[in-house]
């Protein structure tokens, strides 16, 4: 009596990650009943795409080794999504299709799709595609060593800006949502708020650090860094006034330290743009620009594009703080205009919220607000952590 194939195993040295992303629940509940028992697969099911595809940030394909996508959902759509995708490099791009159209088929194989199913799937085709997916994933990084962090910087235009208030809320935001290690770094000297914004009471604080960089390791971080209730960490700015001076190689040695050691680094940067020459403002850096809608606030954020930032594109985040829906002294034409470009985020003029915070200490992400929400936005962007919608995951309408 002969038996039936066996069906390739995934290899078991680690789980595959595979993003299932299928508006049609019909077909995306055939695929993902076809796949979610095979050994050494997580699947993470989404029902819609991104609204768009700036939306879909390159971090993507860092979390998901895999990513199936329903080619009948929005055809050209999907095409471009598939396209932008196989750009990367960095995760297996399969699809599929209640329609056997060799012409569709090869399209997207050209697009860069390595495999292509059809509507019944064939049990012994997915696995095999699957094993295949496993063992083109990068290899892990070896034990001892790892991955730099990723460093998001929150840079003012001028002071009062609200930078602190909105570093800090994103990083406990980016704490929460993406579930990995995350440090928030209070470099507004001479006296930063940052622990004061989350309700903290630190014993030390990033003046040791700077000011004996030879010392900075792993061991005398972890004496430095205190623990917020969200699970973030942060390295607080000195209570009293300290004569530190942040000098270019302290900041360096101490963001590798912590890139070193945490998956997010976020920095409060206050306004220091003496910095500049430092690792903070690196080509890798996500710097968020935060300015207001006033003549002083966009002309000094203006020039400090033009100086310092205007080769970087996604890279620099222009957020707008106490954003008004009404009576604003400026269109959006003129704000594009003074900004030499839109605006990535509009954070809502909300004068209850922020009061609440200052008065209670509490993170304003952790109440429900537009301003939570829209900072929430920003850091599940930042992650490339897609969110649930209607008891099944689906892209978040990130930008406005």
């Amino acid at each position: 009596m002969s038996q039936s194939p066996r069906s390739p195993s995934i290899p078991d040295e680690a789980t595959l990650n595979v993003a299932l992303l299928g508006p049609d629940e019909q077909r995306r509940k055939v695929v993902a009943g076809a796949i979610a028992k095979r050994p050494g697969l997580k699947v993470h099911e989404f029902s819609s795409f991104p609204p768009r595809l700036e939306d879909l940030p390159q971090m993507l394909a860092q979390t998901y080794e895999a990513v199936i996508i329903d080619v009948d959902s929005e055809p050209d759509y999907a095409a471009a999504l598939a396209e932008s995708l196989c750009a990367s490099g960095r995760t297996y791009v399969m699809a599929y299709s209640a329609s056997a159209d060799m012409k569709r088929a090869v399209h997207f194989m050209r697009l860069g799709v390595r495999e292509f199913f059809t509507l019944p799937l064939d049990p012994n085709e997915v696995s095999a595609a699957l094993v295949r997916a496993s063992t083109r994933r990068p290899a892990p990084t070896p034990q001892g060593e790892k991955k730099n962090g990723r460093l998001f910087v929150f840079l003012g235009s001028k002071g009062g800006c609200g930078v602190t208030t909105l570093a800090s809320n994103f990083a406990v935001a980016l704490a929460q949502e993406s579930d990995r290690s995350t440090l928030l770094m209070d470099l507004g000297q001479p006296l930063g708020d940052v622990a004061i914004n989350l309700g903290l009471t630190a014993q030390y604080s990033i003046a040791t650090a700077l000011e004996n960089p030879n010392r900075v390791d792993g061991n005398l971080l972890s004496t430095l860094v205190a623990k917020h209730s969200s699970g973030l960490s942060v390295l607080p700015a000195p209570t009293e006034l300290y004569d530190v001076q942040a000098t270019k190689e302290a900041v360096d040695k101490l963001l590798k330290v912590t890139r070193d050691i945490y998956d997010f680094v976020v920095v409060d940067a206050g306004s220091r743009i003496d910095l500049i020459d430092s690792d903070l403002f690196e080509e890798s850096a996500v710097v968020y620009l935060v300015t207001q809608v006033g003549i002083s606030e966009m002309r000094t954020a203006n020039r400090m594009i033009i100086k310092y930032f205007a080769r970087r594109d996604e890279s620099l985040q222009i957020v707008i703080n106490r954003d008004k829906t009404s009576g604003a002294l400026f269109d959006e034409a003129q704000i594009a205009k003074a900004l030499t470009r839109h605006a990535n985020w509009k954070i809502p003029d909300d004068y209850a919220a922020a009061r609440r915070t200052r008065e209670t200490a509490t993170p304003m992400v952790m109440v429900d607000s537009p301003i939570s929400q829209t900072i929430r936005e920003m850091a599940k962007t930042a992650a490339g952590v897609l969110t649930e919608k209607n008891g099944k995951r689906s892209f978040f309408s990130f930008l406005r």
